[in-house]
């Protein structure tokens, strides 16, 4: 069968328009060099809708009710990465584009500037899967966490003492 048959199987685009799907196919997505930092042309930039601090892992009753607070406000979540706490506010940079693009390129922080380089940060883009020690969204999925960690003090406790 020649060209002609095959291009009768294909739509043809009308006005010059191209379905996106003929730019960037799923089943072949563009590849990006890891090693040269985030692809932010790309992406979705995860990284302008959220920042994360670092906190201190709670120790007292008071450290714990200022977690399930922090958790009882919109847009936050508290995760644990390696033994290390985090406070995750997820807020929009207020100089992200709606094409997503940094409206302060030129000017942006260095922490920004930094990210997803190598040795720093890794970009979201190139993380397939995030694993957490722990999760919490909300001060419901917190405090259950707290009594089953309680519960289980209570009874290697109770079985020390035997």
């Amino acid at each position: 069968m020649g060209r002609n048959s095959e291009s009768a199987k294909r739509p043809r685009p009308a006005n010059g328009f191209l379905p996106l799907s003929l730019l960037h196919s799923p089943a072949a997505p563009p590849e990006v060099d890891a090693n040269a930092g985030g692809p932010c042309h790309l992406c979705n930039a995860s990284c302008c809708r959220y920042f994360a601090l670092q906190i201190d892992k709670p120790s007292t009753e008071q450290d714990y009710d200022h977690i399930r607070w922090y958790l009882m406000h919109e847009g936050i979540a508290v995760w644990v990465d390696d033994g290390d706490w985090y406070l995750e506010v997820r807020t929009t940079c207020r100089h992200l584009l709606p094409d997503r693009r940094c409206g302060i390129y030129q000017t942006r922080p260095q922490i920004c500037r930094d990210y997803g380089l190598p040795g720093k940060d890794p970009c979201e883009y190139f993380t397939k899967e995030l694993s957490y020690d722990l999760y919490f969204e909300d001060d419901a999925q917190f405090m259950k966490w707290l009594e089953e960690k309680r519960a289980r003090r209570r009874r290697n406790s109770r079985g020390r003492r035997s």
